[in-house]
Order: C-alpha cells, then structure tokens, then sequence
C-alpha cells in the first residue's frame, strides 16, 4: 500500500474511527480479574494514540510531500549505486560532450496530487552513481506546432529536507500556477524538472559530492542536466538553465548556481541559509572542509578572489532569522557580473512553510524570466 496513496489514507481514518468506538463500546464490558481488565484498557487507548499520530503524519507528509515512499520513510531504499571520487569539476576526467545520449521512457505521473501534464522516469545517473526519479512538466507552447522547431530553458527544482521530488507539483502547485500565465506570455516558457534529492537514509546530501558516500551535486548538475537535454528541446547553454528551491533547496540552488557558472544561469533561494551546518542532518555540514566550501558565501568570496565572479544571477527570500540575512550577505559580495536581489518576507506571511513559497511561485519565475534564454 502506498504511503501517500488514498487507500492508505482512508485505512488510517477507518483504524482510527474503531480505535475512538472500541473503548466507548468496550470499556465497562471487559471480564476477568483486574489486572487483565486494566491491561486490555491499556492496550485500547495506546491503539488509540498510535491511530491519531498516524492520521496527523498522514495528513502532515500528504500536505508537504516529506517522505515519498515507505522505503524513504525507514530507510530502507538505497538511491546510491556507486560514489566514485570525481574531483573539483564532478566528472571524474569524462567530458560530457563525449558521453552518449541517454534517451529515457516516460511515463504519466501516478499521483493525482501533481496536477495533469506531469511525467516520470527512473534515470540510472552515469557519471554520480545515483538511481533516483525524475519528474518533468513541459509549458503548454511545448507541443504547439508553432513552437516545434524552438528549444525552451530550463528550472531545475528542489525540495527540503526530509522532501519528495513531487513537492513543487504537489504542494506548491508550480505546474498549476505557472501554465495559464505562460499561456498569457505573463511569464516565459520553461520545462520544469524535480529531480529526487533525498539519497541517502537520514542525511541531507547538501547537493555536494562526497567519495564513498553520494555524488549529489554530479547527480543534479551533470547526470539530470544531460538526460532533459537528450530527450527534450531544451537549451544546453548556461543561459538556458536555473535553479529553484526552498529551505534546504535553497541552499543547494545558491551553491550549485555559484559554483557553475558554466551549466546555471540563475538561482532561487527561498527560506535558506547559506552555512550547511544549520541542516543537522546535512553531510556538508558535519565535516569541517566541506562545511566551508559548499557555504556560497565562500564560493563568491573565492570566485572574486580569483578575479572570477561567476556571471551568476540570484533571488533570494526570506524572513528575518529564515533567510534574509543569508541574502544580505551574499549581496554584500556580490561583484559585476555576479548579481543578488534580495526579498524580505513579513514576519506574518505564514512562516517557514509550503504556504509562503507556494504565493511566491508566479514572482520568482517572472523574474527568472528575465535571465533565461532559450
């Protein structure tokens, strides 16, 4: 039975319905000497606790697409088939351009929750070592006879953590919001494409590679990147491709926008922070080298350094304390023809959650619009 799937939302109801009906119906009926009484009562209302917390994370992970599957939920599914060491560029000596397309089957997204227009694949990453889920929504020009010969840019989203690949489709309603004002020419046209990001039980990968362990940032910028350009019209320079996402999102779309330069254009960070350690779980965060490298801030001080700042376009948002000063810093760095606009949310606006990002949709992809190029 699916986690996120119906039946096992109405078997959680129905348990739940028994659990609150049994002891009313049961409870001065029970025979037998008093410890057998009390132990059946006991185990009556622990039935009943464990049946209301199961209905409140049914309704909690169905809400915000936390866990995807029961095996990302235990642990128990392994999204990592190798982690070779790949060096500094994540490729491991092999030049894309000599590696041959990866044409992938698609097939219609099985949960209604995402909305029509939503497509799947499981994509076996060459160069990171990572099997995971793709999910991909074309703009409604994509098949218009008059657009058959145009390549379209690309935004690649991410989700927290813990988060599901779905969570821009389903919580944020991305695909629903964006299309008719794509259709109106109030915002350009783009593929949007979720790539999983939850790799490994019980750790946020930070988007970063790490030898022996997961091969993230390769996972998201080399391995994702190829397969929508082998198999859609989609544009294959900088200019073509974002990226997009919130909390921990956030900070994998600032860091991977500013480390490439040469595959991303432009970069959303909603809700974020730049120092990984903030993540708990986060593998960057816990090892002192990479806690460093993978902080933006440091990317950007280093680029400038090197009299490279990367030709980087980035939004960021927040509220004070949930992103903002994370912006003010990078913005602080910022030198031509790297550029930051920074958003302050209101204190009231809802918080660190799925509604706020959700209002923010429409205004992050018109102003990703003015940096995309087909």
């Amino acid at each position: 039975m699916s986690l996120t799937g119906t039946p096992f939302f109405l078997t959680s109801i129905t348990l739940l319905v028994v659990a609150l009906v049994l002891p009313l119906a049961l409870w001065g009926r029970i025979a037998g000497p008093p410890l057998v009484r009390g132990l059946a009562r006991l185990l009556m209302l622990l039935f009943a606790q464990v049946t209301a917390i199961t209905v409140v994370f049914v309704l909690v992970n169905n809400a915000n697409n936390l866990y995807d599957t029961w095996g990302d939920l235990l642990g128990t599914d392994s999204h990592v088939a190798a982690a070779k060491d790949l060096g500094p560029d994540g490729m491991g000596g092999q030049q894309i351009k000599n590696e041959p397309k990866q044409i992938q089957r698609f097939r219609p997204a099985d949960d209604p929750r995402v909305g029509p227009g939503v497509q799947v694949t499981d994509l076996k990453g060459r160069i990171s070592g990572v099997i995971g889920e793709v999910y991909v929504w074309l703009p409604p020009q994509y098949n218009d006879p008059a657009y058959r010969n145009k390549k379209f840019p690309v935004v690649e989203l991410l989700p927290g953590y813990p988060g599901s690949a779905k969570t821009w489709f389903g919580s944020l309603h991305a695909a629903e919001q964006l299309q008719p004002l794509m259709q109106r020419g109030l915002v350009k046209p783009a593929i949007l494409v979720a790539p999983r990001t939850d790799l490994l039980a019980g750790a946020d990968t930070g988007c970063v590679n790490v030898p022996g362990q997961v091969n993230a940032d390769s996972w998201l910028t080399v391995d994702v990147r190829k397969m929508v350009i082998d198999n859609f019209r989609a544009g294959d320079k900088p200019d073509s491709w974002a990226l997009a996402g919130y909390s921990a999102g956030a900070h994998c779309a600032a860091k991977l926008a500013l480390s490439h330069p040469d595959r991303y254009r432009a970069g959303v960070a909603m809700s974020g922070y730049n120092d990984p350690a903030l993540e708990r779980d986060s593998l960057a965060g816990k090892d002192p080298k990479l806690r460093i490298e993978s902080n933006p801030m440091h990317i950007l001080e280093s680029a400038n350094a090197a009299g490279k700042p990367p030709r980087t376009a980035l939004y960021v948002s927040g509220a004070a304390g949930d992103g903002y000063q994370a912006g003010i810093g990078l913005r602080g760095l910022a030198k031509h023809p790297t550029t930051v606009t920074v958003q302050l949310i209101p204190a009231n606006a809802g918080g660190h959650t799925m509604v706020v990002w959700r209002h923010q949709v429409p205004e992050i992809f018109g102003w990703l619009g003015m940096y995309l190029q087909a």
